[in-house]
Parts: structure tokens; sequence; C-alpha cells
């Protein structure tokens, strides 16, 4: 396993939509801040984000499914994301790209204004009490996400987890931010949404357990 991982890492340096900033990179001004359409994706694309992606496989589905949007997945897990980066390199996909990073760092890579959409499937829900402030739906983390998306914007959060579902319909009510849609069993509403279409693997494996999925969409009442 070790052996696989240090291969991952090696092969993910050679991609060329693949980054890896370092703490100076970030802290000083990350180079495609405000500048991803005009500098590395050369069009005026709407950009959506996967945060926390792991494999990214929403962000892989999507890029495929909507060429003419693009997509930029975040996670820390270098093994992990370089499932997404591989396959998308394999197939010439040029509106997707990796950054290998900690969520909370979002603000250093995207400018006011320049992100659409952002997707949050199946995040560590850090349900211990000292852990409510690494929830990437706490208020902490909203007000990062409000200083990079457009006013129109859509946020997506996806889970098996009850209490933390909860914990973010609390946030966004007690926030007063605008709530579009929610449903405690995804696959028990005839609707044809876009979080319906994708399965991550660890979705999957819940499935299998017989859990419910857990969907919502909603706006910030502050971007």
């Amino acid at each position: 396993m070790a052996k696989r991982k240090l291969l991952s890492f090696a092969e993910n340096e050679s991609f060329p939509h693949f980054f890896q900033p370092r703490y100076h990179e970030i802290k000083d001004g990350f180079s495609l801040k405000s500048a991803w359409n005009e500098s590395y994706f050369k069009n005026d694309g709407p950009i959506t984000l996967e945060l926390g992606c792991g494999k990214a496989e929403f962000s892989y589905y999507l890029a495929g499914k909507y060429p003419e949007r693009n997509f930029v997945g975040i996670d820390l897990k270098g093994a992990r994301l370089w499932r997404g980066a591989k396959d998308s390199f394999e197939n010439k996909m040029n509106n997707i790209a990796f950054i290998r990073s900690h969520v909370q760092n979002v603000n250093h890579f995207f400018g006011p204004q320049e992100v659409e959409e952002i997707w949050i499937p199946f995040p560590d829900p850090q349900l211990h009490k000292p852990g409510e402030r690494k929830r990437l739906t706490s208020s902490g983390f909203l007000k990062r996400y409000a200083d990079v998306l457009k006013p129109d914007h859509i946020i997506h959060l996806k889970t098996d987890n009850r209490p933390f579902f909860e914990y973010t319909l609390e946030t966004i009510a007690s926030g007063g931010h605008q709530l579009l849609f929610s449903t405690f069993d995804l696959y028990n509403e005839n609707v044809d949404y876009d979080a319906v279409k994708v399965q991550t693997f660890y979705e999957k494996q819940f499935l299998d357990q017989g859990m419910e999925i857990k969907y919502l969409q909603f706006r910030l009442n502050n971007a």
C-alpha cells in the first residue's frame, strides 16, 4: 500500500492540471487566484468546486457532462486525488483541475465572485464537539466560501450522517441563509438532480448498508 501511494504521489507531480501549492505560495498569493478563467481554463465558463473531493467522482462526472463549465477538486489526500486526476488526464479533459491542500485555504486559491457552485460530498462530520470548527458547513467555513462565491451561487451537501445533516440545516437557518432544497432520503425523491446520478466510493458502501442519503442545496446570504 505504501509503495502504491508513493507511485501515485510521483504521478501526481507529472499531471499539468494538478497543483500542490506550498505554504508560501498560499500565504503570499496563489498565482491563479482571480485568474483561473483567463490564465488556466482559457475560457469564461463558470467554476464549480468540489471540496473534500476524495477521488473526485463528482468533478469527473460533471466535467464530462458539462464541457462548457470548469471544475476544481480540492482535497488534502494525494493518493485519493490521483484517481480523478489520472482519469481526467487520460481522457484529455481540459475543464478540470485539482488542488492538494486543506479546504480551509479555499479563499487563498480563488478571488471574490470567482466561483459559482460548490459541492461538498460526504465530508467527515466531525461530530465530537471540539471538531465543530472543522465541519465543512460550520459558520467559519461558510465565511470562507462567501469570500469566493458569486451572488447567484448554489452550495450542495450530500451525506449519510443525520446529526451532521441536521447541524447543517440549523446552521443555514441560524445564519439566515436560503435553503433551496433538502431531503433526508434522496433516492426516494422524484428529482432529476446530478446528486442522484453520481455515487462516490463511500456512498456506495453506505447504500450497501441500507443507509439513507441526505442531500440539500442552499445559498449564502452574504456572498
